[in-house]
């Protein structure tokens, strides 16, 4: 790394380039974000600069307005500003001054070893880093911004904040951003609510500000995984998309801002609550890694981010297990007979990993009391937990378990014993519940070795290789019972600790985050944890759009997806076998369903599914993930594509009644567009029984045609009856050339 940047920085990476404008005094200006414009001289980087000057307008500033990573209105800026605080209401206007920047790209030996990783599906470190060094003398702040590049052309940037002065210094928000283009008119962002996760909506990109904002204090269940800004329409296959995600699991805020001077942003940063960062003189707050993406459609952009999490050396190495969970089996109803029973059932199928959920602890025969206690209940539990680990492992399966650790019930042993330690607003009262327990703060240092050697010793004395680790309720009102300050902030920072700690003394433990199902999904959970729960609902067609939108951030394998009972625990809904288990056939797949009392033809079926799965997630599991933007709404299209364009596996589910009759023909996207396919029906996703009519012409023999023709002009999809889906598998069998 050397000690000097040059004054524009340009940085290119998989089809993406970006211009940072390092000169004057103040913070870097992101000049150019987007598709890759080629090997750039430094002439042609000046004229560049020099063509993004704005022109001076009546009724502005005299100086120019150039909007830093941080906007300040003491150069300008009238819109949401970067940084906002204050010292007792005074000192509330930075203006930083740039002192030294570092600047790092690799060597030509190593930028040609992260190419070739790349193309594996794998990522080294950064390929170009940026670090520059701010102060404002006059409020006794520094500031040290970088800005990093991946191999797969994702950028992140993040701010730490020190307090340099005499006395206190109150940080109340710190949100760092990246230019939008003009052409960027369209916003999508994610909502959703408890077992209805990941709801897309669009909105016109106009003057003003868009912003979410979460005080939930996890990620949380409405959470906008990725905040989209693009070219008006934009799908996965089309358009320009650029977007962000902010890696912290606590309160955040996002906002997408158009002002009436022609700038455009979108920015996130963590919301700090009153007092959260109140920085005494030499204490520093360091901003969570905010990531933006750039794509010619989403599936390039999510590419960037699948390719980025494969490669971090905390990535799941070997084959996703495919995993029985027994809550929506046995739920509380825990008997040693019954479960011993569901392991032979599992076993028989092909089931890898075996989990006991929720009941096995404390006093816990319900949602009301135990939590908190991580100790086997002597009375669900007489003769301890390991003669049912004993037969799992027996049977050639892992053993994973249930636990909740930032939550207690008010009936259990540890807030009799120790009731300071919840988490509240007010020390002269509780906050509400929500399934009857509040939340424990891991922030107290004594609470937070409870737990830690509860959970040491749960691991240590039972053979336990999984830890679905729950968080079933929003923060309302954490804070310190000690204090009275809110403690969001120290709570996930101790939850982060907790996890590395565990995961340090047990390295061959593997942790899910589930919270409430899909309300603990983002990156910085993802650097502690091996698979997110997508959702508490497996209805299968409710998972179709939950799935989608979650794998636009993270890839299959990181994603549990469940085959559910033949009647929907959360919906009542009714759905085919095909259906459920071809819905999770693309993720962590896995089965929550009482096997012991299903019928033999429905468990001859299940371990055909689970067969096929395992012959193919070596695809699954690496592969391009790749979404169609099909005309009619109620015909999906998905799949993985190989890297190397081998092979690929698409998925086409009748949603709804469709709009046409027949269906019409589908296009499977991603294929190597010179290369000749078979393509087949792949079993036993290969039943399109339940269509209207006869089957396409192709249906039973298989067609042969380039990859260009099955992206463009696509073959006649079966006429399906709504819920339903079927399978196909793409080989190529000659590359023909152009």
């Amino acid at each position: 790394m050397s000690d000097v940047a040059p004054a524009l920085v340009y940085w290119r990476a998989s089809g993406v380039c970006v211009l940072i404008d390092c000169r004057g005094d103040g913070l870097p200006r992101i000049l150019y974000w987007g598709a890759d414009l080629g090997d750039l001289a430094d002439q042609d980087l000046a004229s560049m600069a020099r063509a993004a000057v704005p022109q001076r307008v009546p009724a502005q500033t005299d100086d120019l307005v150039e909007v830093s990573i941080l906007p300040e209105q003491s150069r300008g800026w009238m819109g949401t500003p970067g940084l906002t605080g204050h010292r007792d209401g005074g000192a509330w206007s930075p203006r930083f001054v740039t002192r030294h920047l570092e600047h790092g790209q690799p060597s030509a030996a190593a930028q040609s070893s992260a190419a070739a990783q790349s193309l594996a599906g794998a990522e080294p470190p950064p390929a170009h880093r940026l670090s520059v060094m701010a102060a404002d003398p006059s409020l006794g702040l520094d500031c040290r911004w970088e800005l990093e590049m991946t191999p797969s052309g994702l950028i992140r940037q993040r701010a730490t904040i020190t307090n340099t002065g005499a006395d206190g210094f109150h940080l109340d928000c710190l949100l760092p951003s990246f230019p939008m283009p003009a052409q960027a008119t369209e916003l999508l962002d994610l909502t959703g609510r408890h077992l209805r996760e990941r709801s897309p909506q669009r909105s016109p990109f106009t003057i003003g500000s868009h912003t979410r904002e979460n005080r939930r204090g996890r990620t949380g269940l409405d959470a906008s995984l990725l905040f989209f800004a693009g070219t008006p329409g934009f799908g996965f296959e089309s358009g320009e998309v650029w977007a962000i995600h902010l890696a912290w699991s606590g309160n955040h805020r996002l906002v997408a801002e158009r002002d009436n001077t022609g700038v455009s942003w979108i920015g996130g940063g963590e919301l700090l609550m009153p007092g959260e960062a109140r920085l005494a003189p030499g204490e520093s707050y360091a901003g969570p890694w905010l990531y933006g993406a750039f794509g010619r459609g989403i599936n390039e952009l999510s590419g960037r981010f699948h390719s980025y999490l494969r490669g971090r050396a905390s990535h799941p190495g070997s084959p996703r297990p495919v995993t029985l969970n027994t809550w929506e089996a046995v739920y509380f109803d825990h008997d040693l007979g019954r479960l011993s029973a569901l392991a032979d059932a599992a076993a028989a199928v092909g089931v890898e990993r075996f989990v006991l959920d929720d009941g096995w602890f404390g006093g816990r025969r319900s949602d009301d009391a135990g939590l908190g206690d991580w100790v086997v209940s002597p009375e669900a539990w007489p003769q301890g937990l390991n003669p049912l680990i004993d037969h799992v492992t027996g049977l050639g399966m892992e053993f994973g378990i249930w636990v909740e650790p930032e939550m207690v019930n008010v009936d259990s042993e540890v807030v009799r014993a120790h009731p300071d330690w919840v988490m509240t607003a007010d020390a002269h009262r509780l906050p509400m519940t929500v399934r009857g327990q509040q939340t424990l703060n891991l922030a107290i240092p004594e609470a937070y070795e409870h737990i830690l050697r509860q959970l040491d010793a749960l691991l240590r004395d039972h053979d336990i290789r999984y830890l679905k680790w729950d968080h079933n309720r929003d923060l309302h009102e954490a804070g310190d019972s000690r204090t009275g300050r809110p403690s969001v902030h120290a709570q996930t920072l101790a939850t982060y600790a907790l996890m590395d700690e565990l995961r340090r003394r047990h390295p061959d433990v593997e942790i899910e985050s589930c919270s409430s199902g899909g309300g603990r999904v983002d990156l910085a959970i993802l650097e502690r944890t091996q698979r997110v729960w997508a959702s508490d609902c497996i209805d299968a067609l409710e998972r179709q759009q939950i799935q989608r939108w979650t794998a636009a951030l993270i890839p299959w394998e990181l994603i549990g997806c469940h085959v559910g009972s033949d009647v929907a625990h959360t919906t009542g809904r009714r759905h085919s076998l095909d259906f459920r288990a071809g819905t999770a056939f693309f993720g962590h797949f896995g089965v929550e369903w009482d096997l012991s009392r299903a019928s033999q033809p429905d468990l001859a079926r299940l371990a055909a599914w689970i067969t096929t799965h395992k012959r193919l997630r070596g695809l699954l599991h690496t592969g391009r993930v790749v979404v169609g933007d099909h005309p009619d709404p109620a015909l999906w299209v998905h799949g993985v594509v190989a890297h190397d364009g081998s092979e690929a596996v698409y998925s086409l589910t009748q949603v709804a009644t469709g709009v046409a009759s027949p269906a019409g023909r589908v296009r499977l996207p991603g294929l190597e567009p010179q290369s000749m396919y078979d393509v087949h029906p792949l079993p036993p996703g290969d039943d399109a029984s339940g269509s209207e009519g006869s089957l396409p012409p192709w249906w039973s023999t298989g067609i042969r045609l380039r990859g260009s023709a099955l992206g463009s002009m696509g073959v006649q999809a079966p006429n399906l009856f709504p819920e339903r889906l079927v399978l196909l598998v793409a080989t190529r069998v000659a590359d023909v050339g152009a």
